[in-house]
C-alpha cells in the first residue's frame, strides 16, 4: 500500500479571517475622512462688544488698525437682557482667552452695515458653534452663508435638548432682542 502523504488545507473559515484580516487595513482608511482645516485670516481679539460681535486686528502688527467682526450664523441677546446678554459676551470672552483665532469666510464677505462677516476658529474649534452648543446664542441662518448651518442646528438642538442656557425652563429666554 502506498502511503499518501495529505496536506491539511486550511478550513473555509480560516480562509475568511485571513481576508478579513488583510482587508481591515483598507476599510479603516477608506473609513477614514480627511479632515478638511479651515482657511483664513489670522487675528488677535482685542475687545468683544458682546456675544456675536468682536473687534479684530492683525498678528504680527497689534498696534494697526481694527475691524469690527459679526460671527456669521448667531443671534446673540442684547446686553441689556440679563442674564443671557452678558452671560454670551463673559463667555466668549472666556473662550478667546489671549489666543489668537482664525477668521473664515463664507460667500456674503460682510453685512449691511459694512462688518465683516465670519466664524471664528481657535485651535480646531469653530467659536460659533461651541456658544450655541452652550444656549448662549440662537442658531440664525443667514443665506448665501451656509457653510455650517448643519453644524450650528445640530448644536441648537442639543442645547434645547438638554435645557441649557436660554433653553432653561427656570429661566429662558423669552424674545430675543439681538444685539445691533
Amino acid at each position: 500500500m502506498k502511503s499518501s502523504s495529505v496536506t491539511p488545507q486550511p478550513c473555509l473559515l480560516q480562509r475568511q479571517w485571513i481576508w478579513i484580516i488583510g482587508l481591515l487595513p483598507l476599510l479603516c482608511l477608506l473609513g477614514c475622512q480627511a479632515t478638511i482645516l479651515p482657511s483664513g485670516l489670522t487675528v488677535k481679539v482685542v475687545d468683544v462688544w458682546n456675544g456675536r460681535d468682536v473687534e479684530v486686528t492683525d498678528v504680527e502688527y497689534p498696534s494697526s488698525i481694527t475691524e469690527r467682526v459679526r460671527l456669521e450664523g448667531i443671534a446673540a441677546p442684547g446686553l441689556s437682557q440679563d442674564p443671557w446678554g452678558s452671560a454670551a459676551q463673559v463667555r466668549l470672552v472666556e473662550l478667546l482667552g489671549d489666543q489668537p483665532v482664525l477668521l473664515e469666510m463664507d460667500a456674503e464677505l460682510r453685512d449691511r452695515t459694512g462688518r465683516r462677516l465670519a466664524y471664528l476658529w481657535q485651535q480646531g474649534r469653530l467659536l460659533n458653534e461651541q456658544l450655541v452648543a452652550e444656549g448662549l446664542v440662537l442658531f440664525v441662518p443667514h443665506p448665501p452663508n451656509n457653510k455650517y448651518d448643519q453644524r450650528l442646528a445640530q448644536a441648537q438642538d442639543y442645547a434645547r435638548a438638554l435645557g441649557l442656557g436660554i433653553w432653561n425652563e427656570k429661566n429662558p429666554l423669552r424674545e430675543i432682542k439681538t444685539a445691533e
